[in-house]
């Protein structure tokens, strides 16, 4: 350990990706095809995905190894940085250690880079030559357009309209890497003109965004579609994160006792957290807790439903059990992009519905407060996706100091937020508002649930 850092070799990275679905404590809920209402075949994937991932997505291997061009790719900035956030406990007057895995030292800034890597990787191998997907504050197109661009593969982006106007730079950095990127909902796809036609000034959502990409995805033969978040691969890829973190704290002999992250569709708290629950669930940790943040204003896990939803708003994607608010659903425009999704990974919402995992929500302003004294105790400045989960370690060390109890809390910085200057600047002028979201406006959205019997 140096300082306050811990670091890896870059020989110690592992090598396997870390595949929770034997594990888990109830199967998981097979996809449906919408129309027919039976499991999903690979067939029906294929126009979407390469073979090699439509295998990920259903394996019941515990370990799956990381392609060695993947790991070359992974080495620029992997593995990354374990902290022990001094300053903030101090701050805080409390007994507990926090750590926390720092995961925006890539060029893109963020976690996502782990799959866009991967997912890149092997629709290269397969011969595509060109991918579409959404994108809501930009961090999963802006690792894409990396990805994309390394292996020669064209990109193109949706990216949800609110944010698009709201993270400026973001888009530069897609373009830059030569992604061609529209505001969703747009004009170009049925999709996008449905929407716009029932509301000219629509926000758009993550929601909206999937389905103008798979809409295109579907009716090109010589495009796929790439998701960044909530599918199983995209769960395995992230892994890498937890994978890293066992091996950093073991250098110093610590082991969390709780672990914090965000989560909209579930990616970056999935990669930190599955390789811990890996000894939950195998009894070896049966006091560990685990801890989703989602904000109030789309409290997926905390307030949604369990039950058979489209991942997207029209209804292309096939029918994943999950926690969801409704595929109708739009969020409100909070700053936090990345988590406007109505919708849980199905392997998280597995979780939870079995009482493994716990949740909680927070509103706007509180989550930048958090981000604020965390840029002046720590000096990074978070994303404001990645402030949910500082927030929520800030409370669980409160809870620490109320009884008197040094735990250690570990969680996931998933991205900077030095992109998202203009979010932080609204902040300071006071212009951002709080949305409390009535359950009976919820309830409203339930009722667009599709039947499955």
């Amino acid at each position: 350990m140096r300082d306050n850092q811990i670091y890896l070799n870059p020989s110690e990275m592992p090598t396997k990706y870390y595949n929770i679905l034997p594990d888990l404590p109830t199967p998981l809920a097979m996809p449906l095809n919408p129309a027919t209402k039976k499991p999903v075949t690979p067939d029906d994937l294929a126009p979407l995905f390469p073979e090699e991932l439509i295998m990920q997505e259903m394996s019941q291997e515990r370990y799956i190894d990381i392609p060695e061009e993947v790991l070359e790719l992974y080495s620029l900035s992997r593995p990354t940085t374990m902290h022990r956030a001094f300053r903030l406990e101090k701050a805080l007057g409390t007994p507990a250690k926090i750590y926390f895995k720092y995961e925006g030292s890539n060029p893109a800034g963020s976690h996502k880079t782990n799959t866009a890597i991967a997912q890149a990787y092997y629709n290269k191998r397969a011969g595509v030559k060109k991918i579409v997907t959404e994108t809501g504050a930009g961090q999963w197109g802006s690792a894409l357009s990396i990805a994309t661009q390394h292996f020669g593969i064209d990109l193109e982006v949706y990216m949800v309209k609110v944010s698009y106007d709201q993270k400026p730079y973001r888009r530069t950095l897609m373009q830059l890497h030569d992604a061609k990127v529209y505001a969703s909902p747009s004009n170009r796809t049925n999709s996008g003109r449905q929407i716009l036609e029932q509301d000219p000034d629509s926000p758009g959502s993550l929601g909206v965004a999937i389905s103008e990409a798979v809409e295109i995805a579907a009716n090109n033969k010589d495009t796929n579609y790439a998701l960044g978040s909530v599918l199983n691969h995209v769960m395995l890829h992230q892994t890498i994160i937890g994978e890293e973190a066992r091996l950093q704290l073991a250098k110093v002999g610590e082991y969390p006792d709780i672990i914090v992250a965000s989560a909209g569709g579930g990616s970056n708290f999935a990669g930190l957290s599955f390789p811990y629950l890996r000894d939950k669930l195998s009894g070896l940790k049966k006091d560990l807790k685990v801890v989703a943040v989602e904000p109030s204003s789309c409290p997926t896990l905390t307030k949604g439903k369990f039950a058979y939803d489209f991942g997207d708003t029209v209804g292309f994607t096939p029918l994943l059990k999950m926690f969801t608010l409704g595929h109708t659903f739009i969020p409100p425009a909070i700053h936090a992009g990345g988590l406007r999704y109505h919708g849980m990974s199905p392997i998280v919402s597995n979780l939870y519905q079995n009482n493994i995992i716990e949740a909680v929500n927070y509103h706007q302003l509180e989550v930048f407060d958090a981000a604020k004294l965390f840029l002046t105790t720590e000096g990074i400045l978070p994303a404001p996706e990645s402030a949910h989960a500082i927030k929520g370690a800030i409370e669980q060390a409160k809870i620490c100091t109320e009884k008197n109890e040094a735990k250690t809390i570990l969680f996931n910085l998933s991205g900077h937020g030095f992109l998202d200057l203009g979010s932080y600047g609204s902040y300071i002028d006071n212009k951002l508002v709080d949305y409390k979201l009535p359950d009976e406006v919820i309830m409203r959205y339930f009722a667009d649930l599709p039947v499955v019997d």
